[in-house]
């Protein structure tokens, strides 16, 4: 495919953060907006300079013009906007989870795999700075051998939208999984789950579940072993996406705060070694050499962005979105798009990781039992 893209963003309420960097990327020549709520949608519109709007989702699916539709809609939405998307023959990226169902997932691959068009999970956590700080040491060998994985996320959703009450924890858990399973570098092949606590019966009656807290066992077709927690109710901790990984000559492990810097483990070559072992803080620089100039500026807060000074305010600003993930986000589509490349988050790899939810959960129900984790 040549030259630049036209794209829908549907969904302005998180998605809205978005917006600007779909406006500013080089090679998209449009950017189109649909909420349902229209308030919304005129106050982006406005407040971005946007003039391409639709009414439905049906007129975003009709216009052949479009080429691409972000989603950052509702989590019980994803399944059937996704496969609508595809079919209508347009490329698709879609904000976590991929489906909350297996069926769901398999449709997706379906629609995906007849259409030929780009399916790709715009997970955050792997482009994070962290994430992307962490790859690199383990693409130089300064980690060693990866021995162990761990993943968390830790978020309490009371007085969130109607249909997050009492959802599964592990149904909303791409953010623990996926750093560590590309970390890992091999399928999820099998899960066991157990769940924790209780909450208020109000809370199950949406989806049935009775645990605000569930700990899962990750077996990868390497033989590496994960771990991932994850909490969504009633549980008095501060918010943290994070991930640590256990490596043969050096550790990451995240800090306490989501804000918090990784924490850098070496083992020193001494005659005893152990509790000598020293551990400290490092900063995790931002990365913005592979994204355009025009929207690197994304990867930092807006209070941090100096245009007088931008190389400055890239290296010395704080994260921003999700710890300057979004831009890397867009520009990983569209390029997979105009480059005719599946996405570096494919196709198989959100099946696998939002199975793996899906299926841990149904091991906390059964009191543990492990589970195989299908291929896609």
């Amino acid at each position: 495919m040549n030259g630049k893209i036209t794209a829908v963003l549907c969904g302005l309420g998180f998605g809205s953060a978005f917006v600007p960097i779909w406006r500013d990327h080089p090679d998209v020549k449009t950017i189109g907006l649909y909420d349902s709520d229209q308030e919304k949608l005129r106050q982006a519109a406005e407040k971005y300079g946007i003039t391409r709007l639709y009414g439905s989702f049906e007129e975003v699916l009709r216009d052949e013009d479009v080429d691409a539709v972000h989603l950052v809609t509702p989590i019980p939405a994803h399944e059937e906007m996704t496969v609508r998307v595809l079919r209508s023959g347009k490329h698709c990226a879609c904000t976590v989870p991929m489906s909350v169902t297996l069926e769901g997932i398999r449709e997706i691959v379906r629609a995906q795999r007849e259409s030929g068009k780009n399916y790709m999970l715009m997970e955050t956590t792997l482009y994070t700075r962290q994430y992307l700080n962490a790859a690199e040491m383990k693409r130089r060998g300064e980690l060693g051998r990866v021995q162990l994985l761990r993943g968390c996320h830790y978020q309490d959703m009371e007085n969130w939208p109607e249909y997050w009450r009492g959802l599964p924890p592990m149904y909303y858990a791409t953010h623990a999984m996926s750093p560590i399973a590309a970390l890992a570098g091999a399928r999820i092949e099998k899960v066991v789950c157990f769940g924790s606590g209780t909450m208020r019966p109000e809370l199950r009656c949406r989806w049935g579940n009775p645990f605000p807290a569930e700990s899962a066992l990750l077996r990868f077709e390497n033989g590496l072993t994960g771990e991932v927690t994850r909490t969504l109710f009633e549980t008095a901790r501060t918010y943290l996406e994070g991930f640590y990984v256990y490596g043969s000559k050096a550790s990451l492990e995240w800090g306490f705060r989501d804000s918090d810097d990784l924490i850098l483990t070496r083992l020193e070559e001494t005659e005893h070694r152990g509790w000598d072992t020293p551990a400290k803080p490092v900063r995790s620089p931002a990365v913005f050499e592979n994204l355009p100039p025009e929207i690197r500026r994304y990867t930092v807060a807006a209070g941090e962005w100096d245009a007088t000074q931008p190389e400055k305010s890239l290296r010395d600003g704080a994260a921003g979105g999700h710890h300057g993930s979004h831009p890397h986000l867009v520009h990983e589509f569209v390029r997979s798009i105009l480059e005719e490349r599946a996405p570096a988050i494919h196709m198989e790899f959100a099946a696998n990781v939002s199975a793996a939810g899906i299926l841990a959960h149904a091991s906390a129900l059964s009191g543990g039992r492990e589970i195989d984790i299908p291929e896609f």
